[in-house]
């Protein structure tokens, strides 16, 4: 190889993402020589130079492009106010996973340990030539002001101090819908603010440029109303000084149209918010607990539009809404600073996504019926996944328009479209359902319980509240094991062989008599089974004693199999049983059918297995493309195995023709969107992301799911228990604890979709 040609290969090997262009940078060999002395020396001599001549180079040649660094001195962390360095470094740690989950952006956590504004700039300085952008965290005023305007006017480089500007930032965007739907516009309404710190300023800045007037904003700190003749208020805090007598907060509030709270709880009581105007908007944001109380507010006064800063009641004002993506807009067109007008831009696209239809996926993780705009929904939630794609190209739009951006972008659908695609395997799915099951946890039988990981699941869901176990086995252990992981919870624990249960198994073994004695089973057999856990389990479930159960780690798939297919009647309408999983995978959750079940099955169980499917990711909010794969492209093949694939899909063409289905087709075309619109441009699949794959036989789907999850780390939640009358799932033989632990929030799910359809 020549020297050209080595000096082009160590450059394409060293290349990052060119700036306004998102890009996956795939993983780079490390295993010969050949491979080390790319990556370092002597190859990694040809960027260097590169970026010497052109210091610009670095943002081609390196992740600076994509790395922020959070920083703290640790002098007013969270509620705890100046705990030091070292102890702020959780919560910055804490951060920068929040900006890798919902924005892709890497992030290293620095603690400063100096309290010198000078020498806590000059540090920044120093270390700014690694990062794309300084995200300034958890520092005291007055100081933070002073540090922050120094470093966005002396680097070049975004920078931003989240507690100053993410309040401020989130909740004017709650501001600009809680006033249209009170009918009142910013120039004249009263506002009040509780709270004189760095957030409260820059609330009270941002609204200014909405349009509220200065001569409207009341300022409160704790020892009242800023006033001129006060000498103790900062130069910032003079800026909202007023220039009259001191009045009351109680006073303030009369006829009030906005009260603002950033200071500390119940300072507000229900006489001062019944004398606010007509309509008011009330902002209670202090952490954990509110100025006011919401259940008090929304008791004391029908027409109050309220937010808080707690993720259990509406409209929580959230700073994970902004700064994830007011930086990956920033980093993308490489902004030498974040300004007002990205600020703003950011304000206005979060008003404007909470007026758009919310996508079936963020009412399951909220347990919504139908989230619409209105007084309990003036803001997206944070798992709304829409929020990078709407919310960081209005800040990339607005650097470029206000003359900050360096290197534009061009093409806004393809930039929208890979914003989408950096969210990948994040396990947004997890945190969904989870969400989901806790809004209505539900009775979940653990009929393993005296095996210790399958304890560690059930005390994992009690703890989280995902669900109430009820834990089934020999007491004496469970107890003994509990008191192991100091589980200490007052959980319910039965043993099914205990003398004491000798009446419920009765009852459980007449019932399941009755339902059987015509297929075989006599009483005495009835109520020798009811001694084994996983046949009580079951009775437990179809007699309402419990909402649904998860069991199999200890035993093989079809032994547990067994019991539930005997005692447990099939769904409404369903005529074969079938199991999906769900794979998290980097292009999104992919659910494989079966995994676990139907060893052969023929073209119409094919067909209902694909259809079952299909109604369990849409439980998900996942909206259903489907691959029915084969060995085989569209009748490339006449053996039975392609052909009775194709006769499914023809099937389900003509009974369901709004389902998007197709195939018989081979795994690699379906996946591959240009390799399938190329050599088949006449399927369905064309221009669509296959997220369900229907496999032609238990071989084929039980090989693929467990390929994916032991050699790529694909995280797998299943299999997913599909046309069975009651709430029942089997995990695999030792199955870990995060997998049983996903099973049973599974089974909570399949609780409450089944209470619905009663409904």
């Amino acid at each position: 190889m020549n020297k050209d040609n080595k000096r082009r290969e160590a450059l394409l090997y060293h290349a990052k993402p060119t700036p306004g262009k998102i890009q996956v940078v795939p993983t780079k060999k490390y295993a010969t020589q050949r491979d080390l002395s790319l990556a370092y020396s002597p190859g990694v001599a040809e960027p260097c130079l590169e970026i010497a001549r052109d210091i610009d180079n670095v943002y081609k040649y390196t992740a600076k492009g994509n790395l922020v660094a959070v920083i703290s001195n640790g002098t007013a962390v969270l509620g705890l106010g100046d705990i030091g360095p070292e102890a702020s470094k959780p919560v910055m740690e804490g951060k920068g996973l929040l900006f890798k989950i919902f924005a892709d952006i890497d992030v290293f956590d620095i603690e400063v340990d100096t309290k010198n504004v000078e020498e806590f700039i000059q540090t920044v300085k120093n270390i700014a030539p690694t990062f794309g952008g300084i995200n300034l965290e958890d520092i005291k005023a007055p100081e933070s002001f002073e540090i922050e305007r120094r470093l966005v006017e002396e680097l070049n480089i975004p920078v931003m101090h989240d507690d100053q500007h993410g309040t401020a930032i989130i909740s004017a965007a709650a501001l600009i819908n809680a006033l249209e739907l009170a009918n009142k516009k910013p120039e004249d309404v009263k506002v009040i603010v509780s709270g004189a710190g760095s957030a409260a300023l820059a609330c009270a800045d941002l609204y200014r440029l909405l349009g509220v007037q200065f001569e409207n904003i009341y300022m409160f700190n704790s020892k009242g109303l800023l006033t001129k003749n006060n000498p103790s208020l900062s130069e910032l805090q003079q800026k909202y000084a007023r220039d009259m007598e001191p009045i009351s907060l109680e006073e303030a509030l009369v006829d009030a149209d906005v009260f603002i709270g950033l200071s500390s709880r119940d300072v507000m009581s229900a006489q001062m918010l019944l004398s606010m105007a007509d309509n008011p908007i009330v902002f209670a944001m202090a952490n954990p607990n509110p100025e006011i109380d919401y259940n008090l507010a929304i008791q004391t006064r029908k027409d109050v539009i309220m937010a808080t800063g707690r993720s259990d009641h509406p409209n929580q004002v959230n700073n994970v809404l902004g700064f994830p993506y007011i930086f990956r807009g920033a980093l993308d067109v490489r902004a030498t600073k974040i300004n007002e007008a990205m600020k703003m831009a950011a304000v206005k696209a979060l008003a404007s996504l909470a007026k758009e239809s919310v996508p079936e996926q963020v009412n399951v993780a909220y347990g919504a019926t139908k989230l619409i705009f209105g007084k309990e929904y003036i803001i997206p939630k944070p798992f709304d996944p829409r929020l990078i794609a709407i919310v960081a190209p209005a800040v990339a739009r607005a650097a470029m328009e206000s003359g900050v951006a360096q290197n534009p972008i061009t093409d806004w659908e393809k930039y929208e479209e890979d914003l989408l695609d950096r969210l990948g395997n994040d396990n947004k799915m997890l945190r969904l359902i989870s969400n989901k099951a806790k809004m209505n946890p539900k009775r979940i039988v653990f009929a393993e319980a005296e095996h210790l990981n399958v304890l560690k699941a059930a005390q994992i869901v009690y703890e989280e509240g995902v669900g109430i176990p009820i834990l089934l086995g020999s007491k004496e252990i469970i107890l003994e094991l509990k008191e192991e992981l100091g589980f200490d919870a007052p959980v319910e624990i039965i043993d099914p062989k205990e003398k004491e249960e000798e009446g419920r198994r009765n009852r459980f073994a007449t019932a399941y008599w009755e339902s059987r004695k015509r297929r075989g089973i006599v009483l005495y057999d009835a109520q020798r089974l009811m001694r084994e856990r996983n046949y009580f389990a079951a009775m437990m479930v179809n007699e309402g004693e419990a909402d649904g159960l998860v069991t199999g780690h200890s035993r093989g798939y079809a032994t547990v199999l067994r019991p539930m297919f005997q005692l447990i009647e099939k769904a409404p309408g369903a005529s074969i049983v079938a199991t999906t999983n769900m794979m998290m995978t980097s292009r999104g959750p992919m659910f494989l059918s079966d995994t676990a079940i139907n060893i052969d099955p023929s073209a119409e169980e094919l067909a209902k297995i694909a259809l079952m499917t299909a109604k369990t990711a849409r439980m998900f909010g996942v909206e259903p493309v489907i691959a029915m794969v084969s060995y085989a492209n569209y009748g490339s093949s006449t053996n039975a195995r392609a052909s009775k694939v194709r006769e499914a899909v023809a099937y389900l063409h003509e009974h369901h023709p709004d389902l998007v289905v197709d195939g018989e087709i081979q795994s690699d075309f379906a996946l591959n969107p240009e390799m399938l619109e190329e050599k088949f441009p006449f399927s369905k699949l064309v221009g669509k992301k296959v997220n369900v794959m229907i496999f032609p036989n238990l071989d084929a789907a039980n090989i693929t799911y467990k390929l994916l999850k032991e050699l790529y780390k694909v995280e797998s939640i299943g299999p997913i228990m599909m046309g069975m009358g009651k709430p029942v799932h089997i995990f695999q033989l030792g199955a870990s604890v995060e997998e049983m632990v996903n099973m049973a929030t599974i089974a909570v799910l399949d609780a409450q979709e089944k209470e619905r359809k009663k409904k």
